[in-house]
């Protein structure tokens, strides 16, 4: 049971998710920085203002906070965008590097192989 323990926990996918798991918990920091400390004072402090509120959680309608929502909607908007470039700039690398893997694989065709035999045959005689 051991061993199968620690099969799965050593297991190229389990340890590229745990490295994940650890990268966006960073990276989801680094957002909320972002929205809390860059794009809320520069974009929304002015909607603020004229609410009457200091603080986006602060932010109520009938006792509904949405504040605290906006900026949920907010960071999730950034990050699935972010998310997007860098799946889609991983999957441009990863076809650029199959195409070049084909390239090697592939070497010369049957026709071209005859053609080579049958210079270097003639450059013989």
């Amino acid at each position: 049971m051991i061993k199968e323990l620690k099969e799965f926990l050593f297991k190229g996918n389990v340890l590229d998710l745990a490295v994940a798991v650890v990268i966006g918990a960073a990276f989801k920091a680094i957002i909320d920085s972002l929205v809390a400390d860059v794009i809320t004072p520069l974009i929304l402090n002015p909607v603020l203002k004229a609410a009457g509120v200091s603080n986006i959680a602060e932010l109520a309608w009938n006792g509904v906070k949405y504040g605290s929502f906006i900026a949920a909607v907010i960071n999730f908007l950034i990050i699935g965008t972010t998310l997007f470039f860098v799946v889609k700039a991983a999957n441009k690398a990863m076809t650029f590097r199959k195409k070049e893997e084909e390239e090697v694989i592939a070497g010369p065709t049957q026709e071209e192989l005859l053609v080579q035999i049958r210079d270097l045959l003639a450059s013989k005689s």
